[in-house]
């Protein structure tokens, strides 16, 4: 079967597509990596799924990929490109879906301009989940030398996936986040892995990000990476509940409500074209 889709982007993390109601998408890990492989495939970040509703009052069931093969709980950017999505499709300047993450909620901010509530963040040791209990405000890890190590006591967050954020006091180098990035990924502190985030704390309204991302490596932006980031912060009391996110590509929104405790994030989406998946990819 030739399946069609969609390539989109949040701030350069880009997306497959797949709308699933004319066509079923159950594929294999292999699959989903020969439709990311930028060589050979469409190449992308995540591959996404829009299914049908499993629940009253949502508009569709979504899930997320890795272009590692592995299915993931969720993506912000992606979030906000699917929100767009069913906003259009349904002509309406708000939606609800669900994902194995819980129910996710998005209104139009404007042009292309999305803001998703991504519910509440996970806080506890078991939530995010780490392997020993440990105060997730300031965990035990560090890289580099024992006596002078060059990242230390990062935050821990889930976002429907599990975030560790380190604090640089200059904004962090490619090198820096693929050389920490891919070592702490797979740290046993972490039993289903890890993104990982730098975070330079400009103002208490300001951070700079860089994430690797688990599963996907070094990306240009991540959505929940910076929801993270800001959670961290502010639980640290580096910034104030709401701040700008900047990665290179551009900047998200993230605001750590106080009234019910939920994360909501601001950003723009991009539609990039459309298309059908090689034969070997649609299998």
């Amino acid at each position: 079967m030739t399946r069609t889709f969609l390539k989109m982007n949040g701030l350069g993390n880009d997306f497959v597509v797949i709308e699933t109601r004319s066509q079923p998408f159950n594929p294999t890990a292999d699959e989903i990596r020969a439709i990311a492989d930028r060589a050979a495939g469409v190449g992308c970040d995540q591959v996404i799924a829009i299914d049908p509703p499993k629940a009253e009052g949502a508009s569709a069931y979504v899930r997320f990929w890795n272009s590692d093969g592995e299915e993931t709980g969720a993506c912000g950017n992606g979030t906000r490109c699917i929100a767009w999505l069913l906003m259009q499709s349904a002509k309406t300047d708000s939606v609800a879906f669900d994902t194995v993450a819980g129910r996710l909620t998005g209104v139009m901010a404007g042009d292309k301009l999305v803001t998703v509530d991504m519910g509440k963040p996970g806080l506890g040791w078991n939530e995010i989940p780490l392997s020993e209990p440990m105060d997730t405000v300031g965990v035990e890890l560090q890289v580099g030398p024992i006596d002078a190590p060059n990242l230390h006591t990062p935050g821990c967050v889930s976002m429907g996936n599990p975030h560790v954020v380190f604090f640089v006091d200059e904004p962090a180098t490619d090198e820096l986040a693929r050389g920490a990035g891919s070592l702490v990924e797979h740290h046993p502190l972490f039993p289903e892995g890890v993104n990982v985030g730098f975070a330079n704390v400009v103002a208490r309204d300001h951070i700079k990000l860089k994430v690797w991302e688990r599963g996907a490596g070094l990306t240009a932006a991540c959505g929940t990476g910076a929801c993270a980031a800001q959670v961290a912060a502010f639980r640290r009391g580096l910034t104030d509940r709401k701040a700008k996110v900047e990665f290179e590509s551009g900047a998200l929104t993230i605001e750590y409500r106080e009234s019910d405790g939920h994360v909501i994030m601001t950003g723009p989406v991009s539609m990039d074209f459309a298309g059908k998946l090689p034969e070997a990819a649609a299998a």
